[in-house]
Order: C-alpha cells, then structure tokens, then sequence
C-alpha cells in the first residue's frame, strides 16, 4: 500500500505541473519555473515566523505571495530595465534564494525548516504522514489529498479561460484587440505556478518539481502538432516517468526523486531521437517526391 500513496502522490505532482509546463514552454518562460521554485524560500521563512506554524495554508500563502513578487520582478528588470529575460530570471532568482539560506540559517533556532528537505524533498515519507479517514475508512495521507486539490484547481482554471490562456500565449495582439489583460492572464499562471511548486515541496522537493514542469512538456513539445495533444502527451510523460522512476528507485535502492528525474530526462532523449529521424525521414520524402516531380515535368 505505501507503493500506491508515493505512485498515486508523484503521478498527482507530475499532472500539476505538466500542465503548467506547457504553457511556459510556449512562453518561452520554462525557467520561471525554475526560478520561482527557488524564490519562495524567504516566503516560507517569514510566513512560518509570523504564524509560528509549519501548517501549509499559511506556508501556502507566504510562498505564493513572493513567488508573484518574483515574476512581477522578473518583468520589471525585464521590460522597464531592458535587462536581458534570462539574466533578469538568474539575477531574481538567486538573490531571493540567498535572503531565504541567510534567513533560515540566521533563525536556525525559531524556524523549523530544513533546506534540504525544501530542495530535495523526501517522496519515500508520504506513507508515514498523518492520514486521512472517511467513514472509519483509511482515505490516505495528507500530501495525496493536497495535491489533489491543487491539480482540481489547476485544472478547472486551465479548464474555465483555456481561451484567455490560448489567446494571450499565441496571438497577443488580438487578445488585446477583443479586450484581453495579457497582464492579467501571466499573473494568473504564476499563480498557479507559484502554489503548485510549493505544494510540492514538502513531498518531492524543488528539483524535481522542476523537472516535471519543464521535461514531460518539452518532450510532448517535439512531437505534438497541436495544444489539446500537447497537454496529453505531457500528461502521460509525467505519469509514466512516476511509475518507472519509482520501480527504478527500488531496483537500484537509491533516490526515488533522482530516479524519477533520470527517467524524464531519458523519456526526451528517446523522443529527440525520434524527432530527429522522423523529420530527416520527412525531408529524404520530401525531396524523393520532389525528383519525382521534376522527372515527370521533364518527360
């Protein structure tokens, strides 16, 4: 049964941020991810010191309040400085993650938190957590049920104002013209970015929270032809990357994250290859027909 709760728990973790990766792939915004997985350290900090509690709502709360701070600096030094998007994500980033390390090693004695826990994470306790019961019923552990709620949000705002989100990641211009915020809409997926990577962390960690937002959607990337087969295949790369990454994990007996990670980094090196003879495969019938064509025009 504590095979089932990590599975069921990671596959949860993987559909979350699966389908946010997809759109931040399309924004050309993968390391946002990234980016604000870190920032939300010094959140989690001031949060807990101000409640004095480990409860996640509040943890919740104050990590996502400056994960929106991080993209709305991120934008800031991006569009008003003219700083570069990438070194304003790196320059962001890293100065908020050190205010959250100093902060937790200056309070190491009022915060009860461990950087490496936030970092790496620990998906093989979800068993041992407080669990919940229904009607005298085992019904799982705490972390199974959050993010479970929190891939019910993700999907019924990505559900709702697929339209807005479709719109103002493809064609901005028009969005505008019918009276779309492009604003409005990126701030709304940070949103979501920012409460599903914290959600995370207590179960599989930052890294591998950022794997699965980048990973399963760069891979359905390569191959896809359309959003909805996209989101799909994104999907059935994070679930199937939980399974195997997990029997991999218990048939070297080593990190269940880091097996998950290694998977999803070899599910896209398999489907790059793929890509690749696919398309050259493409391009030789490309220019057989186009010989043949001309060999005909000739006779």
């Amino acid at each position: 049964m504590d095979s089932f709760w990590i599975i069921a728990t990671a596959s949860l973790v993987a559909l979350s941020c699966s389908f946010l990766g997809v759109w931040l792939i399309l924004r050309k915004m993968a390391m946002l991810g990234d980016a604000i997985s870190h920032a939300v350290l010094p959140g989690i900090v001031i949060a807990f010191l101000i409640y004095g509690s480990r409860d996640n709502s509040i943890m919740l709360l104050g990590a996502g309040i400056i994960g929106v701070f991080t993209t709305f600096l991120i934008e800031f030094f991006h569009k008003k400085a003219g700083v570069q998007s990438d070194a304003s994500i790196g320059v962001t980033f890293t100065w908020l993650f050190a205010l959250g390390v100093i902060l937790v090693s200056a309070l190491a004695g009022q915060v009860d938190l461990d950087q490496e826990c936030v970092l790496y994470g620990e998906i093989a306790y979800v068993p041992l957590e407080k669990t919940y019961t229904l009607l005298g019923y085992d019904i799982g552990p705490h972390t199974f049920w959050l993010m479970f709620i929190v891939l019910m949000i993700n999907i019924l705002v990505i559900g709702i104002f697929y339209k807005e989100f479709y719109l103002t990641t493809f064609d901005t211009e028009y969005a505008f013209a019918i009276g779309m915020s492009s604003w409005v809409w990126h701030y709304v997926l940070m949103s979501l970015v920012s409460f599903t990577t914290v959600a995370s962390f207590e179960s599989v960690g930052a890294i591998l929270v950022v794997a699965f937002i980048v990973a399963p959607a760069a891979s359905a990337y390569l191959i896809s032809r359309q959003l909805k087969q996209m989101l799909l295949l994104a999907a059935v790369f994070g679930l199937s990357a939980s399974v195997l990454g997990y029997y991999l994990a218990y048939w070297i007996d080593g990190s269940i994250a880091g097996a998950i990670s290694s998977v999803l980094g070899i599910q896209f090196i398999l489907v790059f290859i793929i890509h690749l003879i696919v398309r050259k495969s493409n391009v030789k019938n490309s220019n057989y027909l186009e010989k043949e064509l001309l060999s005909q025009k000739a006779n």
